[in-house]
């Protein structure tokens, strides 16, 4: 998980902040819409470059104790490389995670962008104070910059759920008992929506991603603005 993080939160940032300048000056669009659009490609991009990492931590975390199916990174790389079709097999899933990912991403920077205008228009004395490298430009206070967050991953979150349970039983793969009947994202959503509904199939174990989610999207969204500072970035 830690070797996946730290390129897919590096690119996705840095992606976000370069799609957004290119939107505004390329396409002409301004508003809170171009911040949709920069995170949906943002997020695309950055899953498009760490993937094959997220197959590997998806396989490694469903293994039980006594059944260990990989030993380690290297070797689950080396077994799904060799018997599941060579580097394609490390893209299993990817459909619904690029199609999950766009309304994720997009609306968690829609929303924190949204939320921290709002406040900052609306009441820049309650919920602002001066940028530490530049006392010209307001920014978010930690306490509201973690309550942004936090709304914006749990809003991303419960909007794209459904693709994320698809994406998550289409890596698993040969583990699953079920796995001939999760072949493609189509086929997968349908067999979970009539096998176990929508509160037990396409949204279950929700609430328990909130617990993950929200305190996630919280501390990335707040470290990122802080560190802006930090490095003179304002």
């Amino acid at each position: 998980m830690m070797i996946r993080i730290f390129p897919y939160g590096a690119i996705q940032f840095t992606a976000f902040d370069k799609y957004k300048k290119l939107i505004k000056e390329e396409l002409g669009i301004f508003g809170h819409v171009h911040n949709l659009l920069a995170g949906s490609m943002a997020g695309i991009t950055a899953v498009l470059c760490t993937y094959p990492l997220d197959m590997v931590r998806a396989r490694l975390a469903f293994q039980i104790k006594g059944e260990h199916k990989y030993t380690g990174i290297i070797h689950e790389f080396k077994t799904i490389y060799t018997k599941e079709g060579g580097f394609l097999g490390f893209y299993r899933g990817l459909m619904p995670t690029l199609v999950g990912m766009a309304p994720y991403a997009g609306f968690s920077f829609f929303t924190f962008n949204t939320l921290m205008s709002i406040g900052l228009d609306q009441a820049p004395n309650l919920f602002g104070k001066p940028s530490l490298d530049n006392p010209d430009v307001l920014v978010l206070k930690t306490h509201v910059n973690l309550l942004c967050g936090g709304l914006a991953g749990a809003i991303a979150q419960t909007i794209s759920y459904p693709l994320d349970v698809t994406r998550r039983r289409m890596q698993l793969g040969a583990a699953l008992p079920d796995a001939d009947k999760c072949l493609t994202m189509v086929q997968t959503l349908k067999y979970v929506y009539q096998r176990h509904g929508i509160q037990r199939g396409l949204y279950r174990g929700l609430s328990l991603n909130y617990i993950r989610c929200v305190p996630s999207q919280a501390v990335a969204f707040t470290t990122y603005e802080l560190l802006k500072q930090l490095f003179y970035l304002n």
